[in-house]
């Protein structure tokens, strides 16, 4: 069976999009990746992470924008599913981890 490819996105990689990564590494039906828009981002989004991807989260709508405006064609082929979780979690914070779950698990049956 192919592992579903999950990429989640933030600004700089480094509270919200590693805390889903790390909180949904686990799930034997997907492989997940992280990273951020900003150019100063732990793991810099780029084009070929697009490509990887069966489905990216972001977790803003400014986010879903940059995306599109930046990768355009590559952007269309690939879902992209806004989250709507503002910048304001620690890294691994439980109130993240919960509101992640409630927003990303249906998106994974």
């Amino acid at each position: 069976m192919n592992k579903r490819k999950v990429l989640f996105v933030c600004t700089q990689n480094l509270m919200r999009s590693p805390t889903a990564e790390e909180v949904f590494r686990d799930y034997p039906e997907i492989e997940t990746r992280s990273a951020g828009i900003g150019f100063t981002s732990e793991t810099y989004l780029e084009e070929y992470l697009l490509k990887w991807a069966d489905i990216v989260f972001v977790m803003e709508k400014k986010h879903k924008d940059l995306i599109v405006k930046k990768f355009g064609q590559t952007a269309r082929y690939t879902r992209i599913i806004c989250l709507g979780i503002p910048d304001v979690y620690n890294y691994m914070d439980d109130d993240l981890i919960e509101v992640l779950k409630i927003r990303v698990t249906p998106f994974l049956k």
